[in-house]
């Protein structure tokens, strides 16, 4: 992330992050760590504690011809925000007949599994999926992270880019290529496989990778498509993988009711229905907030032993 946003800085002086503690604190993840020494206070602002604000400002400055970055701590506070992103920037170029254009960037931190309870847990990616007018990323592994924030940063409409959490603990490589970008809207085959197509995004990815393993050693072979955009989806990969495997399991942290999985299989219902060999099932988190308590949130949350039951079930084992 941080070498996404220096990158971008250098090469477009409109580039900007606003947030609480994005400046000389470093962000509360420590994302922009070091670059108010670069680039100096003026871009990067540190706002009070108020995301109506953060947003709000961002919305303006867009209009106004730059490209922020608002920065969140949780995305569980977005709720505060929802004019600012689906009455505004999701509908301001629409109303405005394409004369103004909102090239901004909101980074949400999401996800569970750090006991943090139910207000600091939320995977709420489909709520924006629902809103007309904003672009929506879940990348999962690092280089995805970096390419396509900068992507997301280019982009000349409001793109929401969910990150878990857990996220910051994972490796890997990260190309220094200034130039890498991933652009959005395009899913990648993370692990070929013939039997079942595995289509996931986020720490879901993870989790289906694990199962994946486990599935080979039972002689199944799980083909992993990491979507890494919600909107635009990519539904050519995901169609040329189910009609190579006949089966679909959708995994994702969100909690099952009205998560993108569900529009995810009835896309896949109203359009692979010829190439389906079994259900479409989906594996995702409970319908309940997420508990305080280790124990409860671990039962809560999707594991790898839920995703390979669901393939063994479309599989027929």
């Amino acid at each position: 992330l941080r070498q996404a946003l220096a990158d971008t800085m250098r090469e477009d002086p409109d580039v900007f992050v606003i947030g609480e503690e994005v400046g000389r604190y470093g962000g509360a993840y420590g994302v922009t760590k070091g670059l108010i020494d670069e680039f100096g206070p003026e871009r990067l602002l540190d706002t009070p504690i108020s995301e109506p604000a953060i947003v709000g400002a961002a919305v303006g400055a867009a209009m106004a011809g730059m490209r922020p970055v608002a920065e969140l701590m949780y995305v569980d506070f977005i709720g505060m925000t929802m004019d600012q992103l689906g009455n505004q920037a999701a509908k301001i170029r629409y109303m405005f007949g394409g004369q103004v254009k909102l090239p901004m960037v909101v980074w949400c931190p999401d996800g569970a599994g750090l006991r943090a309870a139910a207000q600091h847990s939320q995977s709420l990616e489909a709520w924006f999926v629902h809103t007309p007018g904003l672009k929506v990323v879940v990348p999962s592994e690092p280089a995805d992270v970096k390419g396509l924030m900068k992507a997301a940063i280019r982009d000349d409409d409001p793109v929401m880019f969910f990150q878990h959490k857990r996220l910051f603990r994972r490796e890997g490589h990260v190309p220094a290529d200034p130039e890498f970008i991933i652009p959005l809207g395009r899913a990648a085959v993370k692990r070929a496989g013939k039997d079942v197509s595995l289509l996931t995004y986020g720490s879901g990815f993870f989790l289906c990778m694990e199962a994946a393993g486990e599935l080979a050693r039972e002689g199944i072979e799980a083909e992993v498509v990491d979507l890494r955009t919600l909107k635009p989806l990519d539904m050519e990969t995901v169609a040329a993988s189910v009609k190579k495997t006949f089966r679909a399991v959708i995994v994702h942290e969100a909690c099952l009711t009205g998560g993108f999985g569900a529009e995810l299989a009835a896309r896949i219902q109203a359009e692979l229905f010829d190439h389906l060999d079994a259900p479409v099932l989906r594996v995702a988190a409970k319908d309940v907030p997420i508990p305080f308590s280790p124990p409860m949130e671990d039962f809560v949350l999707p594991k790898a032993a839920d995703v390979v039951q669901a393939v063994k079930t479309v599989c027929y084992r």
